[in-house]
């Protein structure tokens, strides 16, 4: 993953804008709030006027927002990103192992198609003599076939419990590596 990747979140470029907005309508109705706030003084109301000590505030507060970003916010998403490659890769791959046996299974039931007509061809010359051979190619088929279908259940069920170990051990270390950079200590 690229680091330009990173920073094409479209989250982001709508946070700032909707964060700047925020902060411009909150300075154009600061002076309204305090023409309210001095309108008589028996009515007991504070006067707040706002001096330099807004904008210090308002660029700490664009500084902190900034900085969550670079420290917080940009890490996380980048292990989610990460995340989401690996599990859609492991996804792929038992996607691509089950067609793989389904295109086993077709060429299984294919060659006991063969077989049969095969032995019925022979059947019509030879009556005893292709039975009996009928008998013994699908027997040797069905048998590789088994066998053959076995090895495949078998692959694809490591593969699948493979692929649940992995994500289950990725998604803890995952959940504790979050949980230690939101907290800032270790769990």
């Amino acid at each position: 993953m690229r680091k330009s990747d990173i920073f094409r979140v479209p989250h982001a470029k709508r946070m700032f804008k909707s964060t700047l907005i925020v902060m411009l309508i909150a300075l154009l109705l600061m002076p309204v709030s305090a023409a309210f706030a001095s309108g008589d003084s028996e009515s007991g109301g504070i006067t707040v006027i706002p001096d330099w000590t807004v904008f210090l505030q308002i660029a700490n507060f664009l500084f902190l927002i900034f900085m969550m970003n670079i420290l917080l916010f940009k890490p996380i998403r980048r292990m989610l990103l990460e995340r989401k490659e690996k599990i859609s890769g492991l996804e792929g791959s038992i996607d691509s192992t089950q067609k793989e046996a389904i295109s086993q299974d077709e060429a299984f039931s294919k060659g006991l198609k063969d077989a049969r007509g095969k032995g019925l061809e022979q059947k019509e010359s030879l009556l005893q003599e292709a039975s009996d051979e009928e008998k013994a190619i699908i027997g040797k088929i069905n048998e590789k076939a088994q066998e053959d279908l076995a090895k495949i259940r078998e692959q694809i069920a490591k593969d699948t419990d493979a692929v649940k170990a992995t994500l289950v051990k990725e998604v803890d270390s995952f959940a504790d590596i979050i949980s230690e950079k939101i907290l800032g200590r270790a769990v």
